[in-house]
């Protein structure tokens, strides 16, 4: 089954994160919402290994990046990778598996789609970028304060966020740290969709069912093509930046 696949290692019980399916549909929820869904190590482990589980499955089509409570993710939990006893192993696989997360989504055969609502700021939405799709709540704050904090990515946001905004604006979202509503994220192309709150989980499954009724291998062949065609040099791209940032630390 499914699960059994996903379960595959000694990892069963999913405290950060939670995991639905139901009619060809995956969720992966965010769960820890009194931190505000910040993205702890713990929950970058089990976020990867419940994706590589269902990238093996053909019995789902599409996947659902949702979180619980009042934000979607208010970015990297700071009080973690902050810590003095963090050692640069354990920042080496925070961030390895940060980029594993967000590759997955945006190269897993099934098509994905980031379901958010209140804020999505720095890191959550550096991960919610490898997303397929994004549709937000109209209320959705959406915001790169990197440099507000006096930091830079490590999760890929300096070559997806160009690629999905265009440079300029790009440039606008990271020099100024300004927060977008869910309306100007639609403007500027950093979403698909915004809808009232109460509207945004019926216009999420609505794409999702659209996508079921296509052919699923010619979905993810789609999909590939297209990861190929826009994202050649990603890679790269993403090493220059991690490189970058333990070049600074040295």
């Amino acid at each position: 089954s499914l699960f059994d696949r996903i379960r595959r290692t000694p990892l069963t019980d999913y405290k950060n994160i939670t995991l639905s399916v139901q009619d060809k549909i995956a969720t992966l929820t965010l769960n820890r919402p009194e931190q505000l869904n910040a993205l702890s190590p713990d929950l970058f482990a089990e976020a990867v290994h419940a994706l590589e589980g269902i990238a093996l499955s053909k019995d789902i089509g599409v996947v659902i990046l949702a979180a619980n409570g009042r934000a979607f993710c208010a970015g990297a939990d700071l009080k973690v990778f902050t810590k003095p006893d963090f050692t640069k192993e354990q920042a080496t696989e925070y961030t390895r598996n940060a980029d594993r997360f967000a590759t997955l989504l945006e190269t897993m055969p099934q098509a994905t789609i980031a379901k958010v609502h209140g804020i999505c700021f720095t890191g959550g939405l550096e991960v919610s970028l490898g997303c397929d799709f994004m549709i937000c709540a109209d209320e959705a704050r959406f915001a790169d304060t990197h440099a507000k904090l006096g930091f830079v990515p490590m999760w890929g946001l300096s070559q997806r966020l160009p690629r999905r905004v265009g440079l300029q604006r790009a440039r606008e979202m990271s020099f100024t740290a300004r927060e977008y509503s869910g309306k100007e994220a639609v403007e500027i192309g950093l979403a698909l969709k915004s809808v009232p709150l109460a509207e945004l989980a019926a216009c999420v499954q609505q794409l999702a069912g659209d996508i079921l009724k296509t052919n699923a291998r010619s979905v993810a062949t789609y999909k590939k093509m297209y990861w190929e065609s826009q994202n050649s040099f990603l890679k790269d791209g993403i090493q220059y930046e991690i490189q970058r940032k333990y070049k600074n630390k040295s």
